[in-house]
């Protein structure tokens, strides 16, 4: 991961326009080739971002105060980031390693265990591809197939937040990228879904599943997940 700290403009040119004056801020460029630059609020939101595929063009300038141009363009849509610096604080690299994924805890891997038991509670005709399906920044939950035979990940909290959702949106961005899965569609599950999960979710095209874990629990009596 890159850190860069500069006073720079950005200018966001695609499908619709937008203008960031000159500021100081945090520039993240990730190894997956995403760029998103931050100010010092907003906790984990962005101001803006360009996710994968992407690419970064430094150009250095001699025009007034401004020292470089930077653009990052999408590989497919075309959309561009551009970035006018006119002063770097800060730019250093560091080697994070691949990344193990939050980690569940006893609840959260039995409802795993029992959802993937009983896909079919999802929906009729649903089909178990595989618990923990490895990705390169951590294993999905549940990949299972819907009665059209389309792929759905599926990832599992206990309490579902905002960093769940988020999560499960990389996951979906890589599995995308795989023809023999694509399209994959998401669903967030958990006991307890906060309001601002569902939004975000609801947002980025993931379905939301509240889970009732003591009748998941029984489901070999009571035939019922929900």
């Amino acid at each position: 991961m890159r850190l860069v700290i500069a006073r720079c403009s950005v200018d966001y040119a695609g499908k619709l326009t937008a203008h960031l004056p000159m500021a100081l801020r945090l520039i993240l460029i990730k190894a997956d080739g995403s760029v998103s630059i931050h100010a010092d609020d907003r906790a984990f939101k962005p101001l803006n971002w360009m996710n994968p595929p992407c690419s970064l063009r430094e150009e250095p300038l001699d025009e007034g105060e401004a020292i470089a141009r930077w653009t990052v363009t999408h590989g497919k849509s075309g959309e561009r980031l551009i970035l006018t610096i006119t002063e770097i604080q800060h730019d250093t690299s560091h080697e994070l390693g691949l990344d193990p994924g939050l980690q569940k805890d006893g609840v959260e891997a039995h409802l795993q265990e029992l959802l993937a038991e009983h896909i079919t509670t999802l929906g009729d005709g649903w089909t178990l591809v595989r618990r923990e399906f490895p990705t390169a920044i951590g294993p999905v939950d549940i990949l299972c197939r819907d009665a059209d035979h389309s792929t759905v990940a599926v990832e599992i909290k206990r309490r579902g937040e905002i960093d769940g959702v988020e999560q499960l949106t990389r996951y979906l961005e890589l599995l995308n990228r795989d023809p023999h899965l694509a399209p994959v569609r998401g669903i967030f599950a958990a006991q307890e879904i906060k309001p601002q999960a569902r939004v975000l979710a609801a947002d980025r095209g993931i379905a939301c599943v509240t889970l009732d874990y003591d009748r998941l629990r029984g489901i070999e009596h009571e035939g019922t997940l929900f």
